[in-house]
């Protein structure tokens, strides 16, 4: 996974006394911060690649957050945002999250509320690109396999003996422990608890 060496968080305000006072927050906990006045340039030159979040004021001349918030949503944007007004409603939080928002934050916000929610923010992210990148190496290491090895593979995630396996599709006990140690080693799992956790789901989508 290409990422940067710290996570950067992209803030979207038009009022320059806003943006300088919350970059000036935001740096105190060592998060790196990419201010920007303008959403449709954000929108036109922001690393979408990168790990972070982005925080987002509501309304903004032009266009509003929660247009951008779709925007972002539509493009498959998976950093978490961060929806700041300074006048909310119950209706506009409750469309902030639907369209997609981590959370929702009332100006003047507290600094302590913004750097918790900024940082628990940032784990998120950082967990889903993981759990991305492992499903992904899953996916190729899967199809690595011969056809044969992915029918070994769903019956020992039925729960199968080597014996049963073997009656199940007339080979001998000795082929289907060969079987069984080359798809281990395709999908590198040391366990049997390992190779159900990671590809008992795979399997199961073969066989549908």
């Amino acid at each position: 996974m290409s990422a940067p060496l710290s996570p950067l968080i992209h803030l979207i305000d038009d009022d320059e006394a806003v943006r300088a006072g919350l970059a000036l927050l935001i740096g105190t906990v060592g998060l790196r911060v990419q201010a920007w006045a303008d959403p449709q340039e954000f929108m036109r030159s922001f690393d979408r690649q990168g790990i972070g979040a982005i925080v987002l004021d509501v309304r903004m001349p032009g266009i509003s957050g929660l247009t951008v918030l779709d925007q972002l949503v539509a493009q498959g944007v998976d950093q978490p945002v961060i929806m700041l007004t300074g006048h909310g409603t119950v209706e506009l939080c409750r469309r902030a999250f639907k369209s997609g928002a981590t959370e929702f934050l009332e100006k003047p916000v507290d600094d302590e509320v913004l750097l918790e929610a900024l940082q628990n923010a940032v784990r998120l992210h950082v967990r889903s690109r993981e759990r991305h990148q492992a499903d992904r190496q899953a996916r190729e290491r899967y199809a690595q396999l011969s056809e044969r090895e992915r029918e070994v593979l769903g019956l020992i995630v039925e729960g199968l003996t080597n014996k049963e396996i073997g009656r199940a599709l007339t080979l001998s006990p000795r082929t289907v422990e060969s079987h069984r140690a080359n798809l281990f080693a395709k999908l590198q799992v040391e366990s049997l608890a390992h190779l159900i956790r990671h590809y008992a789901a795979l399997a199961a989508e073969a066989d549908s």
